[in-house]
């Protein structure tokens, strides 16, 4: 799976707005500050908060 990168660069959490990181071996894009994940489906990010899922 790979995004890319200037669509990584442009995309933000949809909760506080911060920076969105590729999770590495996954399909899942993490908020380091929210510590929420949110999936992706057929190569487009699923950004809403209530599909969301924490993360360690």
């Amino acid at each position: 799976m790979t995004l890319d990168p200037r669509l990584l660069e442009i995309l933000a959490c949809p909760d506080c707005k911060g920076p969105l990181v590729l999770i590495p071996d996954s399909t899942v894009l993490g908020c380091d500050h929210c510590r929420l994940k949110f999936r992706i489906d057929d190569d487009i990010p699923v950004l809403l908060v209530d599909q969301a899922t924490p993360y360690e």
